[in-house]
């Protein structure tokens, strides 16, 4: 029987792990906290931070795992691939260096100026705060671009402020640049950015550094508030459909994205001897097609739970072919449903969530209407459930269309209670309407 280690104890690592026992494997996972529903599809669980990369050594070599799967980027940017494979572990996931295309922002934006890739954007990289990164901000804004500052390492999704939304005007946004630059926040190092006006989507693929296989489109929802208002967060939830494209995506769109992936990975294996693991592209479509915002070196969170759910090919043999470089080998097929996927997160998430509470959640009622549960972060001590603060729990609707997939997920989340909310309007026609209009009003479709 096969031993997997599973890294981390999210809702992506549980969407993860219930994938991977529609195999018969026997389950190894360490994570941060107690995720009730990963720990029942365990064997063991080490309860450790996943970036100990000390912890990780000495639990690999307890359990003498056939294969490893990372889930969270902060392990990845630590090297736990490279130790991993160094103790003789095959492992679902880029090597340190490879991880740098979502770990360094700077390195995948001068990347795809190496190689030409097309999608790019305006963007210039700053060490320091100065007259040149305030000159640059004001040249965007007398072009009529909105600026967008980003610090370029890891921030958990929640780093980027924009002008316009986050920031009121210029000067608000060279105070947030000073900000980082003196709290080191993601490495005190800032990328300022363009703001592209469009609809944002993403789109996975499997990675065996040769070959790439393609998962469906989803939307994630990444602002707090109903009607996309309020902070940018993780993402509140996401949606597939049954054709695995989105009402506003054209084939030539589709088309294009993936190529702009396909020539990311060829750029890769040119530049740090090749990726492989999942690769997370996070797009914008305008009016002159998709640009890419940035990668993640990962499966995103919602997007896991969208994507796996209706995963028809055995996901087991897929991380076995991405490790062994025969991708090209293996089927990699999806059930053609819509899918919805809704987040239920503490009050005052993300600003000032609540901490330390309890949070109650009925599963019997939850599997009666037919939703998928994933724990997220939350802490199961003597039986109660105790949020940590980020997102708590998710639920995912699975149907033959998007209205039935979220009236599933919508009512699932009546059954999860305690000072939390969601966002109701996701998967909703109104909302995918405005979505469709938008791309049509952008590319003159709409008079």
């Amino acid at each position: 029987m096969v031993k997997v280690l599973l890294i981390g104890g999210g809702a992506r690592e549980s969407a993860i792990a219930h994938a991977l026992k529609k195999s018969d494997i026997k389950l190894y996972t360490l994570m941060k906290n107690k995720n009730p529903g990963i720990a029942r599809l365990s064997e063991e669980i080490r309860l450790a931070k996943e970036t100990e990369l000390n912890e990780i050594e000495d639990f690999a070599k307890k359990i003498n795992p056939d294969l490893a799967i990372i889930g969270p980027e902060a392990p990845l940017e630590k090297g736990a691939v490279d130790l991993l494979e160094s103790l003789g572990v095959p492992t679902v996931g880029p090597s340190k260096e490879a991880a740098k295309i979502e770990t360094s922002k700077e390195f995948m934006r001068n990347l795809f100026k190496k190689y030409n890739i097309k999608g790019s954007l305006l963007w210039k990289s700053f060490d320091e705060y100065g007259e040149e990164l305030e000159s640059f901000i004001d040249e965007l804004t007398e072009k009529g671009i909105k600026a967008v500052v980003k610090p370029v390492g890891l921030t958990g999704g929640k780093g980027v402020k924009v002008v316009g939304e986050q920031l009121k005007d210029n000067e608000e946004a060279k105070k947030y640049a000073k900000e980082i630059f003196e709290s080191g926040l993601g490495g005190g190092k800032v990328l300022i950015e363009e703001k592209l006006e469009g609809v944002e989507f993403t789109l996975h693929g499997f990675v065996d550094k040769d070959n790439i296989k393609f998962t469906p489109f989803v939307q994630d929802h990444p602002h707090a508030l109903e009607g996309d208002k309020g902070s940018i967060t993780g993402g509140m939830g996401s949606y597939s459909c049954p054709n695995h494209k989105l009402p506003f995506l054209t084939e030539e769109d589709a088309k294009e994205a993936k190529e702009i992936m396909e020539e990311t990975v060829k750029a890769l294996k040119k530049e740090v001897d090749g990726y492989k693991g999942i690769l997370y592209g996070q797009f914008m479509l305008t009016k002159d097609g998709p640009k890419i915002i940035e990668y993640n070196a990962r499966f995103g969170d919602p997007e896991a739970m969208n994507i796996l759910a209706i995963l028809k090919s055995n996901f087991l043999d897929i991380c076995e072919a991405i490790v062994n470089r025969r991708l090209d080998k293996v089927d990699v097929e999806f059930e053609n449903k819509a899918t919805v996927c809704k987040y239920v997160v503490p009050m005052g998430y993300p600003d000032k969530p609540v901490r330390g509470e309890e949070i109650y959640v009925d599963e019997e009622k939850i599997k009666k209407v037919g939703a998928i549960l994933h724990y997220a972060s939350v802490d199961e001590r003597d039986g109660k459930l105790y949020m940590t603060g980020s997102r708590a729990v998710a639920v995912v609707g699975v149907s033959d269309t998007i209205e039935e997939a979220e009236r599933i997920a919508e009512e699932a989340t009546k059954f999860i209670n305690g000072r939390v909310y969601h966002r109701s309007d996701i998967g909703k026609k109104e909302l995918i309407r405005k979505r469709i209009e938008k791309m049509r009003k952008l590319r003159g479709l709409v008079i």
